[in-house]
């Protein structure tokens, strides 16, 4: 049995997230969110949350559907990190010139998986 949580748009380059996820994939539960807690990195929190939603995403599934999936066991099974659609700015340079910044955004996928 598996349990999901997703996390949209979320404003990291998808390079600086597949870092952490793959820190954390295959990795249990309680070990994944110490060492998100441990991580300097700045997308550390946002996906400890979502590792957390996805949890919480268990626990009810487990109340809801009596569907026996024990939480103590869980494990992070697959975490996928993709692309999102990019923000385009302009960076004012010298001469009148314009450079254009590509802000990327990335969309991560956690599927929770029993040892």
């Amino acid at each position: 049995m598996s349990v999901r949580a997703c996390l949209q748009n979320y404003r990291v380059s998808p390079q600086k997230a597949r870092l952490l996820a793959n820190e954390i994939r295959g990795k249990g539960v309680e070990d994944a969110l110490a060492i998100l807690d441990l991580s300097t990195k700045r997308f550390a929190r946002p996906l400890a949350k979502l590792v957390r939603s996805a949890v919480a995403n268990a626990e009810d599934k487990n109340n809801r559907d009596k569907a026996g999936i024990d939480v103590d066991n869980l494990v992070v099974g697959t975490i996928t990190v993709d692309q999102g659609a990019s923000m385009w700015r302009i960076q004012p340079r010298a001469q009148g010139r314009a450079a254009w910044i590509q802000k990327k955004t990335s969309h991560v996928k956690v599927v929770l998986s029993e040892e």
